[in-house]
């Protein structure tokens, strides 16, 4: 495959004089990158003398990754990209869209948000043009269009507020294969298969899952990952839809069935090896550790793609896919999250750099780096930088829906708080009806 020079590197190239974007990147093994897309776009796009602006969540060695692809568009175009990135993004946007100072495009990780700023009339909408091609060319389309669609006065109605662009998965098991290939396990490809294999390795004398939903003040939202992942599993989208929003009350059966559910697995003491409290009080960055002991302390665990961070240095890992129920027929669901990029500051340069996004090369130019997922059928999975995103990737090209994790888009006070804390209580008392109407309850009191 071929790799990115550092952003510095690519800046340096470029403020030297007109280059050939091809003498950016270097060939350092197999893979080829789609530079036919990139020439096509250059020769379609002559945007000298403009300047875009961006405003997004990332910084530091994020902010340089961001930097190095958006240094292609400059390349291409003859534009002008100025990005600032910053870690109170969404409070610096809401309070730019009150006094002034939109960018051009804001990348926008909560939903939530971009519908609040479609709604008073601060994003333009993109048009139909890019919802048919989103739908065309990402895996699961319309449900990157739905999560993207909402009420927009400049359109006088629905329409497409963003483009998502970098993307996470969080419907992932973790598992050591040294010792499952030790043990003769095998994949499970369904989650009757995932429960047979739970109970195989309970009756074998080890223990199933690693669990811990301790998180200091936000003790409680690994369990709610949990509770999302089986309801796309029990449950159509438009269930799933309806409790986002409330619609569907936390005490209907749907929901209390989805918390029993992960019940199953979290207070099965079989099945973690502890008692309920002593999961809660597990704090979520360890509980993976006892994958790499030896004898193993526990076989799977259930986490974003991000949990590797807190894996010990050297230890040797893979995951695959949270199965569907095959006896639910309700596709490949995926649950993550993900960037849209909204423009809200209409401008030529800003519409171009949409179009730049729906070209394989501007996702290929991340994905060789690091960090960078996309459900972008067209692209060139080889190009990833390592065999844990392309593993992720094919997950996205696989899937067939897609949904934001629940809490994040539900209010603050019951995603952040009232959710959080009733999966704490529902591992003490076991009783998922009554703190499902206790969230309710906290729900009805904020409308």
């Amino acid at each position: 495959m071929r790799t990115i020079l550092t952003t510095s590197a690519a800046v340096i190239a470029l403020s030297a004089g007109a280059v050939n974007a091809q003498q950016l990147i270097f060939p350092v093994g197999e893979g080829d990158f789609n530079w036919q897309s990139y020439e096509d776009f250059a020769g379609a796009h002559d945007l000298s003398g403009q300047t875009v602006t961006v405003s997004g969540p990332w910084i530091g060695d994020d902010r340089d990754l961001v930097v190095s692809v958006l240094a292609y568009f400059e390349e291409a175009t003859g534009a002008t990209v100025e990005y600032s990135g910053s870690d109170s993004f969404e409070s610096e946007l809401r309070r730019a869209a009150q006094t002034g100072g939109l960018p051009n495009i804001a990348v926008i990780p909560q939903p939530g948000l971009m519908a609040d700023l479609a709604a008073a009339g601060n994003i333009a909408p993109l048009g139909d043009d890019v919802a048919s091609w989103v739908v065309e060319n990402y895996a699961a389309g319309q449900s990157w269009v739905d999560l993207a669609t909402s009420e927009n006065s400049q359109a006088g109605g629905p329409a497409l507020n963003g483009f998502f662009y970098k993307v996470d998965v969080k419907s992932l098991v973790w598992y050591s294969p040294p010792i499952f290939e030790e043990l003769g396990y095998e994949i499970p490809e369904t989650m009757e298969d995932l429960i047979a294999l739970s109970d195989q390795a309970v009756a074998d004398g080890f223990t199933p899952w690693c669990i811990g939903i301790g998180s200091g003040d936000a003790t409680g939202w690994p369990a709610t990952d949990w509770v999302e992942d089986i309801m796309l599993r029990t449950q159509p989208l438009e269930t799933y839809d309806a409790w986002v929003s409330n619609e569907l009350p936390f005490t209907d059966a749907a929901i209390v069935g989805a918390i029993e559910t992960f019940g199953s697995f979290a207070r099965n003491e079989d099945y973690t090896g502890m008692t309920p409290a002593e999961v809660v009080a597990s704090d979520f960055r360890d509980s993976p550790d006892g994958l790499f002991t030896i004898p193993p302390g526990c076989l799977m665990h259930h986490q974003a793609s991000f949990i590797p961070t807190f894996f010990p240095e050297g230890a040797e890992f893979d995951f695959f896919y949270f199965p569907s129920f095959a006896e639910q027929d309700l596709g490949n669901p995926v649950l993550g999250a993900g960037t849209a990029w909204s423009i809200t500051e209409d401008s030529d340069a800003a519409r171009a750099l949409i179009s730049f996004l729906q070209t394989p090369i501007s996702h290929e130019l991340w994905m060789a780096q690091s960090g960078f997922l996309t459900p972008y059928n067209g692209v060139n999975s080889d190009l990833y930088a390592d065999d844990t995103l392309r593993g992720m990737g094919d997950i996205l090209l696989n899937a067939t829906s897609f949904r934001f994790d629940a809490s994040d888009l539900m209010p603050a006070e019951i995603g952040a708080g009232a959710f959080w804390t009733g999966m704490v209580e529902y591992m003490r008392t076991g009783d998922a009806e009554a703190e499902a109407q206790n969230i309710q309850s906290a729900w009805d009191a904020i409308r």
